[in-house]
């Protein structure tokens, strides 16, 4: 039928259907059927068992089970009880259906009731704009003792603008981290969202009123769900898949030595696959386009001179992505080119 629709836009229908032998009245019914959308399946009334009890029997149990005899007595004894004095009105779930019926069963202790978390959803178009930050353990040289590792990167640079090892996870250590990171970046009140997950340092008092006063917003993980936060997650695989890693750390400063090493390999020499394989330095600091502009002349030049080893055509390289997200919302064609790799 759509067949038609097309070729009835230059003709007229008759002449439409007789060209595709269709009858009209066809065509016609097909149009109304898409114009009336799907049709509901007809409700029928569920038909009452025979060997459901009647209103008044209902009521007759109803009566017992809110008795002051009963009132206080799970179904269950209430049935046995019965039984015991040769009296049967319904079985024991039967009894709980006509509770529920009349909204009588209900959990009754203090159950614990956590908030519906929303899922964060943060967009990033440039260095600076959103922040993630998050603390791993780095193994001790006994069992048991662990130094932690303070990392704040860009998410749209993978630039870690911060960094620090500590002997214990402190609200006042991360505090004191996050204000150095935000005084080297320069940043202005209203221009910076920091994420993280909800670990104790995250959520203190003393980082949420570091922020208030900076004038950055702050975001959270929902509970459980690493995958809120998954650059910080993967730079710490990154981190850690380091052929130079070691199994443990002979002491903090063995630690504050290696990570010493590796973030100005990360930030300046790292080659990153979310950022069409620059340098979270060069991302960071505007030289990405001067950079990918060189690959793409060195492209051409190569093209140019041996055009016969190209068979698809002109090389280009990898492009930078215009936007970052940490979970991109579900609009598919409507959404700017991501990168939510860390790899």
């Amino acid at each position: 039928m759509s067949a038609i629709e097309e070729v009835a836009v230059d003709v007229s229908v008759k002449t439409a259907c007789e060209a595709l032998t269709v009858p009209r009245a066809s065509f016609y019914r097909s149009r109304a059927r898409a114009a009336a959308g799907p049709a509901e399946p007809p409700t029928r009334p569920r038909r009452r068992s025979p060997r459901a009890l009647t209103q008044e029997e209902c009521q007759s149990v109803l009566e017992v089970l809110h008795s002051e005899r009963f009132v206080d007595t799970a179904p269950e004894e209430v049935y046995a009880t019965l039984l015991d004095e040769q009296t049967y009105l319904c079985s024991a779930r039967t009894m709980y259906r006509i509770l529920d019926a009349h909204g009588e069963v209900r959990e009754r202790r203090n159950q614990l009731r956590r908030p519906a978390y929303s899922k964060p959803e943060l967009l990033a178009t440039g260095p600076n704009e959103v922040w993630s930050w998050d603390i791993t353990k780095l193994l001790g040289p006994a069992k048991w003792t662990y130094f932690y590792l303070y990392v704040i990167m860009d998410i749209f640079s993978r630039y870690v603008t911060g960094w620090m090892v500590a002997h214990a996870e402190r609200a006042a250590l991360a505090e004191r981290l996050i204000a150095e990171s935000c005084m080297k970046e320069a940043i202005e009140p209203g221009d910076l969202t920091l994420h993280a997950d909800r670990g104790p340092s995250m959520t203190s008092k003393p980082v949420a009123f570091l922020l208030a006063d900076l004038g950055v917003t702050k975001t959270h993980n929902r509970p459980y769900t690493s995958a809120d936060n998954p650059f910080s997650e993967s730079h710490f695989k990154t981190l850690k898949y380091r052929p130079a890693f070691p199994r443990w750390f002979d002491s903090i400063g063995h630690a504050r030595a290696f990570c010493a090493e590796f973030f100005p390999w990360y930030n300046f020499q790292h080659r990153h696959s979310g950022i069409a394989y620059l340098t979270p330095h060069m991302v960071h600091h505007g030289l990405a386009n001067h950079v990918l502009d060189r690959r793409r002349e060195t492209l051409r030049a190569a093209h140019q001179a041996s055009p016969n080893r190209f068979v698809h055509g002109m090389p280009s390289p990898a492009e930078l992505p215009v936007a970052v997200y940490i979970n991109p919302p579900a609009t598919g064609a409507d959404a700017a080119p991501t990168s939510q790799e860390a790899q």
